[in-house]
């Protein structure tokens, strides 16, 4: 048990160890930390990467790093020519074994074979029989000597290049083979470039000993990282990103949509990739934020690397935390709730009667079949439910109004054409407020509120929808609030993913800026449209109240 609880101590602690260890590979570098992480992360999963950048720029600089993270291991690197030799590379023929056995074995103590951080500089320049042999390495990590296959042991293997294989070259297999490719530049920021010029040169990255991993444990978490498991969630979200960066290369005109090419295999080391992200940040699982290293992974060329940026970014920005789909939920009930208005406005909107005397055509109004309220004193009031959400009909009142009272006599003399002042309460307060009717084009009869749009009214007593017709109301408003609620769950589902897959080991801080900096966005934008839409739905939710003159009391 003792050893269990050791073994937990140790995953829990490992994050904190892999990030004292890229610090320190990432001393003295500058703006190189990325580039760092990502040949760190590969050697984690074992997997390869390409450095793609104009000469001069630390490619085999920070390759030679990468040896520090690791106990008691052998470095190689070469720099290929086009005249380079597979001896220069897997070793020379031993003259003794030929001569004695009559065999062709190597000596490949300190060469390729026996290494476990490998820089290839200049990588496509090599000629076809080494790429052939190292194709062989990478795939298999073995290597054939004379009659034997020997395990190699190399834990990352980095290419590098200031240019890209050359169409139909034969090398697109061994490419392919690159899981991770990221673009390195000259130093950018000021301060960075007079550091550079002026602090002393650090050859080697100081990793104390207890940061390095051992052989022991490395071979561990190669069985432990297949284990992880990727959730059908983050597998939609993948997809989705699949489609997105498949459907950008077809829309793009300025570049071969092959370029965008990720084959099958490339998808299937990336999700091991991303466990072993998902591992080392501390994780049993592949999370959101993980999804934010395929940008390194899904580029074939300098061209092709905008377009995955560009997707990448909207990406973060769309889907990575559900924002489009919650921002599509508030669209859909605001579409709904707007549609229940106007299923209430059609059914219950008092409609204007005319009568005819000779030429003369006079606007009427019926109200003698309207129960009459008493209201601070006046009598012979009638109530008047408003039929949409507004933000007042009166200035002299706050919040919104959900029906008025008027006097009978006074609306059946005044309200006749065009656009009528009348005196009148709102709700239930006691102090009368100017109010404007009028008839609209459809003859309906319309409150104007403070912003001067019409809002339609019903009749108490003559426009009183039935039961059916609230319960219909009642079941579509129970749906939208379902819908509203989901949101909110995504909402708070999503902040906590963020806020559990961080600080991240290893995505890219503009990515997660982008990621965050939208989630931010969308929870405000779901706050003020849950505020107003809740009040709509409850307003929807109670227009039978508003109709029964005993559910609110008279003052």
């Amino acid at each position: 048990m003792s050893q269990n609880l050791a073994t937990v101590s140790q995953r829990a602690l490992l994050p904190e160890r892999i990030a004292s260890l890229i610090n320190a590979l990432s001393s003295g570098v500058y703006e190189r930390e990325h580039t760092i992480k990502m040949c760190l992360l590969a050697a984690l999963a074992g997997e390869s990467i390409f450095l793609l950048g104009p000469p001069g720029i630390a490619k085999s600089y920070i390759a030679k790093r990468l040896i520090e993270a690791f106990d008691n291991s052998q470095f190689f690197e070469y720099l290929m020519t086009r005249f380079s030799t597979p001896e220069e590379v897997f070793g020379p023929l031993s003259i003794q074994a030929l001569k004695d056995e009559g065999k062709y074995v190597r000596l490949t103590d300190g060469y390729l074979p026996n290494a476990d951080v490998v820089f290839l500089d200049e990588i496509w320049k090599a000629g076809p029989a080494i790429l052939n042999t190292l194709l062989t390495v990478v795939n298999e990590r073995t290597f054939k000597n004379g009659e034997h296959v020997y395990p190699v042991p190399m834990r990352l293997l980095v290419t590098a290049s200031n240019e890209l294989p050359e169409p139909d070259s034969g090398l697109d297999a061994l490419y392919d083979r690159m899981l991770l490719r990221v673009f390195v530049n000259r130093i950018q920021e000021k301060k960075n470039f007079k550091l550079m010029l002026t602090e002393p040169s650090q050859d080697e990255a100081t990793v104390a000993d207890k940061l390095k991993i051992s052989h022991q444990e490395y071979q561990h978490w190669q069985t432990i990282i297949p284990t992880l498991d990727l959730p059908d969630a983050i597998f939609e979200k993948l997809y989705t990103l699949k489609q997105r960066v498949e459907n950008a290369g077809s829309e793009q005109s300025q570049f071969d949509p092959s370029e965008l090419y990720v084959s099958d295999r490339r998808w299937k080391k990336a999700v091991r990739l991303l466990k072993a992200a998902a591992f080392f940040n501390g994780r049993d699982e592949v999370a959101p934020l993980d999804l934010l290293l395929l940008e390194d992974c899904l580029w074939h060329s300098p061209e092709s690397r905008d377009v995955v940026q560009t997707v990448m970014q909207a990406f973060a920005k769309e889907v990575l935390f559900d924002q489009q789909e919650v921002l599509a939920l508030i669209d859909d009930v605001k579409v709904a709730l707007e549609e229940i208005e106007q299923d209430t406005a059609e059914a219950l909107t008092y409609r204007q009667e005319t009568a005819t005397a000779g030429l003369t055509r006079k606007a009427m109004i019926d109200v003698s079949q309207s129960p009459r309220f008493t209201v601070n004193q006046s009598r012979d009031l009638v109530r008047f439910v408003l039929l949409r959400a507004n933000p007042s009909v009166s200035e002299q009142e706050k919040g919104d109004s959900r029906w008025v009272y008027l006097d009978a006599a006074d609306i059946e003399k005044k309200l006749k054409t065009g656009s009528t002042d009348l005196y009148g309460y709102v709700n239930k307060n006691n102090h009368l407020c100017r109010l404007t009717l009028e008839w609209d084009a459809q003859h309906a009869l319309v409150i104007k509120d403070i912003a001067n749009r019409p809002v339609p009214m019903a009749l108490v007593g003559v426009n009183d929808p039935s039961e059916s017709q609230l319960a219909d109301w009642k079941q579509q408003t129970d749906q939208a609030l379902e819908q509203l609620q989901h949101a909110q769950f995504l909402i708070r589902r999503a902040r906590s993913q963020l806020n559990a897959g961080l600080p991240h080991l290893f995505a890219q801080p503009d990515l997660l800026e982008i990621a965050s900096a939208s989630l931010v966005d969308v929870e405000h934008e779901v706050k003020t449209q849950i505020d107003n839409l809740e009040r709509q739905v409850n307003r929807l939710a109670r227009l039978g109240e508003f109709f029964s003159g005993a559910s609110h009391a008279e003052c």
